[in-house]
């Protein structure tokens, strides 16, 4: 075979040759085609695979389309997924598969989806392409959401230049399942049948997952057309696969998502120590001619690959015809170990599965960035002159401003189960069937993480956590969206094992394991990497069936957690955003007073002594004090003794939150806290029309209501025009 044809799908001659030796010849067109997706990054994570043995892991559906943790006899199963490449191309639809995409991960386990939030970058907000990605992006992931009842619960956005021509679109899913009735991907026994369900086959998305293996930029290698969600499709395919799995009518599900059929068949009859015979005949299609090829590498939507007993196989069909949704046959396993592929009793490819689904390991180069040296400084920043121009400067930014216009879009509430969404540190839900409560939150601050890989990493996990733990719940289980550059480039590999370095000690120290996550290499803008972005997802549960949210009421009394000393504008946002420089010292979390906080807020929350609460993470102090006043639509009256004001008031020190109570309960308030060596200061109370702050006897600004609303409403003003 010539060499541009196989490079041209992505593989080196280097993998080309290490297919004839597996084959013991060469391979053909088709089955050129089937490597090269399946060893492409997107599908094999052949440059970060061998990272992941630094987590700690529970076996915990590890090896399924998603993992999950225990509550009582239910299982959380939950994912993270990003779609960058395509949603740089076409952001509607690129976005809304995204969200279909992580959904079948979810309940192609039998879990039903009861959540969805989300984890979003882009370049500045005042480029017209800018606003029309998110725009669209927004548009895309809301419209799938809503037409399949899934409530899009949370979620983060940021704006850098670092992310112009490459935004960065990752959907988290949240599903809950008897553990009794899990499903499984492993193709297990022989001559069982194996079914196509859901939408029909086209000419979509052919090398998508190659395409998202490489740069933006390299336009040869583009998908033949960007895949188009059918949410109404996935809404009913959800039903019929839970219907089925819930009447112990399947051997093993998987869904059809990058590289479509190859991925689904080798990966189910590897796991399952088994061959898979596709018989493409009778496989549903958009449009006659489709070649074995364009079969095996279409990315369409909303498909999903079924193994059952063939002695079932009119009950399936008859539960798939209920809710109208299409089935067809598409093989049967067999003892041989191989994927073969045939239409009309021809052989088209014929290949080892556990082959095809084992992408060459490597091990890249490492190389510390230089910038890391110029960035890393321990900077000295003046006190601002005017505090209240600062605050307001920093509240019209997009990244603190208002996310109203994003969250008003989704039905939070489609379930009947968000208790609280959008707004706050992290969302929570009540369960089918349960006293207990469950919470998430996804987040990451990118900006730590380019100044620091490892440190920012931990912050974010960290931070996810306490987010949780700041709304009453216990963290459980972290998934992970990475999203890096060029992994063949040194500097950006060395940030990608520092950042899995960085999380892989943060998950040790505070217990929790890493249950799921996906990888998104060669993202870059401007012929540069983005910011390193480990978007980190928590789920935690809630014992007590209260919950605790960010709005104070009348008259509470304000009281920070954790210790404010040995602050600094070091890697914070009003370095950026008030003097234009992202530099500085990223902070060195002592982990006991990380613990100790998140236990003392979930026990807190459980004596129902704090009527809210949130933590304090970018934009220090004075921003975790303003949006609470917003969300209570009340004033604040605060009251520091600080010798450096600027630095208590914005410095980003990890490992503290604001909690609000009533003054009566404030000394067992202090027990508690005291009891696990959280400190406790109180900062003022909620009164009067405005964030007014003062500091031994200066008022350093006082802002009205009136104002700190119209800052909040700055991103809703600039989409809105």
């Amino acid at each position: 075979m010539e060499r541009q044809i196989y490079e041209s799908m992505g593989l080196s001659e280097v993998e080309f040759e290490e297919i004839v030796a597996i084959l013991g010849r060469e391979p053909n067109y088709t089955e050129v085609g089937l490597f090269a997706v399946m060893w492409s990054e997107h599908c094999g994570y052949k440059h970060s695979r061998a990272q992941f043995a630094k987590f700690p892991k529970k076996d915990l559906g590890s090896d399924e389309n998603a993992g999950y943790v225990e509550v009582d006899d239910l299982a959380v199963v939950f994912k993270v997924e990003s779609h960058n490449h395509p949603s740089a191309v076409e952001p509607y639809h690129g976005a809304a598969t995204g969200v279909g995409g992580v959904l079948r991960d979810i309940f192609t386990m039998g879990a039903r989806p009861v959540a969805v939030l989300n984890s979003l970058r882009f370049g500045n907000l005042d480029q017209p392409h800018t606003q029309y990605l998110f725009r669209e992006v927004v548009r895309g992931m809301a419209d799938y959401g809503n037409i399949v009842g899934v409530p899009t619960v949370g979620g983060e956005v940021y704006f850098h230049d670092s992310f112009k021509d490459n935004p960065l679109v990752n959907a988290m899913a949240v599903g809950v399942a008897p553990k009794a009735k899990l499903a499984t991907s492993k193709a297990k026994g022989l001559g069982l049948t194996v079914l196509v369900a859901g939408a029909k086959t086209g000419a979509e998305g052919i090398h998508g997952a190659t395409f998202a293996s490489v740069e933006l930029g390299e336009g040869e290698k583009k998908p033949s057309k960007t895949q188009e969600g059918n949410p109404e499709m996935e809404r009913r395919l959800i039903e019929a696969c839970l219907e089925v799995i819930d009447k112990d009518l399947v051997k093993a599900m998987q869904d059809m998502g990058a590289a479509g059929f190859t991925s689904s068949s080798c990966e189910m009859a590897a796991k399952g120590n088994v061959g898979m015979e596709l018989i493409l005949d009778e496989v549903p299609l958009k449009s006659e001619g489709l070649t074995p090829y364009e079969i095996m590498l279409s990315e369409s939507q909303e498909r999903m690959l079924l193994v059952i007993e063939p002695e079932k196989l009119q009950e399936v069909k008859a539960i798939f015809k209920k809710h109208e949704v299409p089935l067809a046959f598409a093989g049967k396993t067999t003892a041989d170990g191989l994927l073969r592929v045939k239409l009309r009793g021809e052989v088209y490819a014929e290949v080892p599965a556990k082959a095809l689904a084992s992408a060459p390991l490597l091990h890249p180069e490492a190389k510390r960035p230089a910038y890391l040296d110029e960035v890393q400084v321990d900077l000295k920043v003046n006190e601002p002159k005017d505090y209240r121009a600062a605050i307001m400067q920093l509240l019209q930014h997009p990244d603190f401003t208002s996310k109203e216009w994003i969250y008003k879009q989704f039905d939070v509430n489609s379930r009947g189960q968000t208790l609280f969404g959008s707004g706050g540190d992290g969302a929570v839900i009540s369960v089918d069937g349960s006293k207990k409560l469950l919470a998430f939150s996804i987040d990451c601050n990118s900006r730590y993480c380019y100044l620091d890989p490892e440190k920012g990493s931990q912050m974010a996990v960290a931070e996810a956590a306490r987010n949780v733990a700041v709304t009453g719940a216990k963290p459980l289980g972290v998934t992970d969206g990475l999203c890096f550059g060029n992994p063949e480039d040194p500097e950006v590999f060395y940030t990608f094992a520092q950042s899995i370095d960085g999380i892989a000690k943060a998950c040790l120290e505070l217990d929790i394991p890493v249950v799921s996550g996906n990888v998104s290499f060669y993202n870059e803008s401007q012929k540069k990497p983005i910011y390193p972005t480990p978007a980190i997802g928590v789920v935690g549960v809630i014992e007590s069936g209260n919950y605790t949210t960010i709005a104070p009421q009348k008259d509470n009394l304000l009281v920070l957690l954790g210790n404010n000393e040995g602050n600094s504008l070091n890697a914070s946002s009003y370095l950026q955003i008030i003097e234009g420089q992202v530099k500085g010292k990223v902070f060195e979390i002592k982990w006991e007073e990380e613990k100790a906080l998140q236990k003392v807020l979930v026990n807190l929350n459980a004596a129902k002594l704090i009527t809210a609460a949130h933590d304090v993470a970018d934009g220090g102090l004075a921003i975790a004090l303003a949006e609470m006043a917003l969300a209570a639509n009340m004033g604040l009256t605060i009251n520091l003794s600080a010798s450096k004001p600027h630095l208590a008031l914005f410095g980003e020190k990890p490992s503290r939150a604001i909690v609000a109570l009533d003054k009566a309960v404030y000394y067992a308030l202090k027990d508690i806290a005291e009891a696990e060596g959280v400190l406790v200061t109180v900062l003022g109370e909620v009164k009067g029309e405005s964030l007014r702050i003062e500091n031994q006897g200066h008022t350093l600004c006082d802002l009205g209501l009136v104002e700190l609303k119209k800052a909040s409403l700055n991103l809703s003003q600039i989409m809105e025009g």
